[in-house]
């Protein structure tokens, strides 16, 4: 099942501190790196402007001081939704219901959960069935040599075995997933397309790549892998340090070829 007509480019916006930062700087700095990696792009609501001028559908907003466990930038989340006039997903530190109906309240479109799949399922359990379309989970994964893991709060630990995990959402009735390879996320190394077509593979529902876009070309792949479940990615570093211009990102994705293919 795919849930987008078209496959769909997803810009980021990663806040921490109150700023919306380049992914990878973001990132490193929720890990306590050293500060003099800050690279500011704005606030969060310039920065969204900005992609919707680009001629994004999607806002894809990440609150890394949540998912860190740092605080929280609802209020900012708020400011963003009321400057666009596009979707709205939101993902970072959404471990129960109290932050979920905050976030909500924000009036954004959905809502990505990670590390309450593993410290709060049952709760996770009841949000998939009472908010259906509204709740993605994201699997957050890193390889070792035990299998793929899922890496929650932030990325910084590993927790859980991704298949046992993915065939619990399956049962649950979990209605789409965004997958990232957390070693390739902030990297431009490109996406995990192994790892995408494994899970794609295991569901029916679809699938958002979640990291990783280092090029035009990558975002061509994933494009092609749009009958397979993949219905768009998240575009981060490449897009904030301006490799990747969002403009030219959507039409590569709009292509004849892959719009026949998705018929």
């Amino acid at each position: 099942m795919i849930g987008t007509k078209t496959f769909e480019v997803f810009p980021s916006v990663d806040i921490v501190d109150g700023i919306a930062m380049t992914s990878n700087s973001a990132i490193r700095l929720t890990r306590g790196e050293s500060a003099t990696l800050r690279r500011p792009l704005g606030t969060p609501a310039e920065v969204a402007l900005a992609w919707q001028n680009a001629g994004a559908k999607w806002i894809h907003v990440v609150d890394l001081d949540a998912a860190s466990g740092r605080g929280s930038n609802s209020h900012l989340i708020a400011d963003v939704i009321e400057a666009v006039d596009i979707n709205v997903q939101v993902c970072g530190g959404i471990r129960n219901e109290e932050i979920l109906s905050r976030v909500l309240a924000t009036g954004c479109q959905r809502v990505n959960l990670g590390t309450a799949v593993l410290e709060n399922p049952e709760w996770c359990a009841r949000a998939i069935g009472e908010y259906g379309d509204k709740i993605a989970i994201a699997l957050d994964v890193r390889s070792t040599p035990e299998g793929y893991q899922l890496a929650t709060h932030g990325w910084n630990v590993n927790n859980g075995k991704l298949w046992d995990i993915l065939e619990d959402l399956e049962r649950q009735g979990c209605q789409r997933y965004v997958v990232t390879d957390v070693e390739r996320g902030g990297m431009m190394s490109s996406p995990n397309f192994t790892l995408l077509s494994e899970v794609c593979a295991k569901t029916s529902s679809p699938v958002i790549a979640g990291g990783g876009v280092s090029s035009i070309d990558d975002l061509r792949v994933l494009a092609d892998m749009y009958d397979q479940g993949v219905e768009g990615a998240i575009l981060g570093q490449a897009l904030h340090i301006g490799k990747v211009p969002l403009e030219e990102a959507i039409a590569a994705t709009r292509t004849p070829k892959a719009q026949a293919q998705r018929g």
